[in-house]
């Protein structure tokens, strides 16, 4: 949702620098591979230890940055079948890497009273870390097989930008269960984005099917 709208904005504001960085050399694919190693790097360095204050707003940069690749390869007409591809593999990393240092930081580092809410968010952000692939998995896979489902309620920005945006606050003071909290948020909201994807292109075969007997049945006549 946030992804969508946020487009044209990101298209207006990042085009001139995108375009300067292909004067001097640098391709698409070059900023994809080294927006993933950053991302990587900044989640793992900064999340488990709990430095929150640090690390989201980092990261918030580096994803920002990320957002050139794309935008380049449209400016100059470098787009391509293999660096959709590799954007789309290199963010699942990225995605992963930050999940997965949240859940290492509630595993090793989370200071709560509360065992319930303690386990509750390492598998909150376990869950995120799974869903996180599987979301756009359901995208590829229904491509793949001639459907479409870029539908859904909680696209990759919405994802992050929610769960960076509860650590930020936790690490100004907020109760740790608004990072618990947001997780929950982004594992149901990843939950029903698959399910929703599934819907479609169940409904989509269906129509196809229906199609494909019609079809049929005039031809036999």
């Amino acid at each position: 949702m946030l992804g969508q709208h946020g487009r044209g904005l990101t298209k207006a504001l990042l085009t001139r620098p995108a375009l300067a960085m292909a004067r001097v050399g640098i391709t698409p694919n070059m900023l994809t591979v080294v927006g993933t190693v950053l991302s990587v790097g900044v989640a793992v360095a900064t999340l488990p230890q709990g430095r929150f204050i640090m690390g989201p707003p980092l990261l918030g940069v580096v994803l920002i940055g990320d957002s050139f690749d794309g935008i380049l390869a449209r400016a100059t007409g470098r787009s391509s079948v293999f660096g959709a591809f590799l954007d789309s593999t290199l963010d699942r990393l990225a995605d992963g890497a930050i999940f997965a240092s949240l859940a290492a930081w509630a595993a090793l580092s989370m200071k709560t009273d509360s065992a319930f809410l303690h386990v509750a968010t390492v598998c909150l952000a376990l869950a995120c870390v799974v869903l996180a692939a599987v979301v756009p998995y359901a995208r590829a896979r229904a491509e793949s097989i001639g459907a479409t489902a870029s539908v859904g309620i909680a696209e990759r920005t919405d994802r992050l930008v929610v769960a960076l945006v509860a650590t930020f606050v936790v690490g100004l003071g907020a109760p740790q269960w608004v990072l618990s909290a947001a997780l929950g948020y982004v594992a149901l909201a990843s939950f029903i984005t698959v399910v929703q994807r599934i819907v479609v292109v169940s409904r989509q075969m269906a129509g196809r099917a229906i199609a494909a007997d019609g079809v049929e049945q005039e031809t036999s006549v």
